[in-house]
Order: C-alpha cells, then structure tokens, then sequence
C-alpha cells in the first residue's frame, strides 16, 4: 500500500504504525495531512482510535481501511467521524482517488455503499439488530463473538466486570437474544469477527 501511495502521491512522507498506541503516538507527534486507519488494530479498536483521533485532531481527515464489509462498519465510522470508508479489495487506484478526495476536503465512499445509503434514506427499511447498539454495545458485541469472557473484556477496555456485564444484558435485550452463543452465531453469521 505504501509503494502505491509514494508512486502517486509524489514528496509525500509517510509514517506507519503497527498498533493503536504507535498510531496515536505518530499523530500527536507530528502533522498529517490523512490518516489512513485500518478498523482491526492490534490493542485498541479502530472506532475507538478514530474517536480519540477526532477528540485532539478534528480537522484531521482519516481514511478507514478495513477487510470487514462496507455494510457492517462504514456507517458506524462515518458517523464517528471518518472522512471515508473503503475495503482492502477495492482497487489501489481507488485508494488514490479517496486519499485526493478527503485530502480537498470530500467525503469517499465507493459507488455501492453510496447506493446502500441512498436507498436506507429512499425506504425506511428495518435496521440488523447489531445497528440498534450503542458503539460501546457494538464494541462489547464483537469481543464476545471474538470468544472473550466478561473478565477479559473488562480488563481489555479498562472497565469493571459489573460495567461488561451490564452491557451483555443490554445486548441480548435489544438483540432478542439470550447466550453468547446465539450472540456469536449471529456475529458470524454478519461477518462482525
């Protein structure tokens, strides 16, 4: 990705991370004109990175990256402030047209998503049960369909059990759904993992 980008985007310097704390380091460090962000980050999340980069770098445009399917997370980051969304498959040219299009200051999401989106405002359709959740609902949702226990969750996110917990009742409530179990086929099932 990064010969991609130094063939099309001359003189630009690139920094690279290989972890949530490297990432946010990197950007505190310095200034960036894009962030490009992957949503799988070692340690931390990348909706929480995001977040965290919006908090102290709003103006800062980030381009998410994923391998999860557009219609799982990208309206999650847009809303959280991403200036676009676009999978690992999608073609290096259009990395570069996206990283031109946030770098003037646009928006970047690819011709089908933009389709799903327009067509979500055109018909009041049902939302998947994982879209009633809150972020941090979400969040807790995919570390249990990662196969993380309560404990191990809470002490990955800095929370209490009791928190964790209170949140996987929560879950399963607005879910209709009442094990981990039926939460982990389901996450499976919408590719979440």
């Amino acid at each position: 990705m990064k010969q991609i980008l130094a063939d099309n985007l001359h003189h630009a310097v690139f920094g690279e991370a290989g972890n949530a704390q490297e990432a946010l380091g990197l950007i505190w460090q310095d200034r960036w004109d894009v962030v490009v962000l992957d949503v799988s980050l070692p340690g931390r999340g990348g909706l929480e990175v995001l977040r965290e980069i919006k908090q102290s770098r709003p103006k800062l445009p980030v381009l998410v990256l994923s391998m999860h399917p557009e219609d799982q997370f990208a309206v999650r980051m847009l809303k959280a402030g991403a200036a676009g969304y676009m999978t690992k498959e999608s073609a290096p040219d259009a990395l570069v047209g996206a990283i031109n299009k946030v770098l003037a200051g646009g928006r970047y999401v690819s011709p089908a998503l933009a389709e799903k989106m327009a067509s979500y405002l055109a018909v009041d359709i049902q939302k998947a049960p994982h879209e009633r959740l809150s972020d941090r609902e979400f969040q807790v949702l995919c570390l249990i369909a990662s196969g993380k226990t309560v404990t191990q969750i809470a002490k990955e996110l800095s929370l209490s059990v009791k928190t964790i917990s209170t949140y996987r009742t929560r879950i399963l409530e607005k879910m209709h759904m009442r094990t981990n179990a039926e939460l982990i086929h389901y996450a499976i099932q919408n590719q979440l993992t």
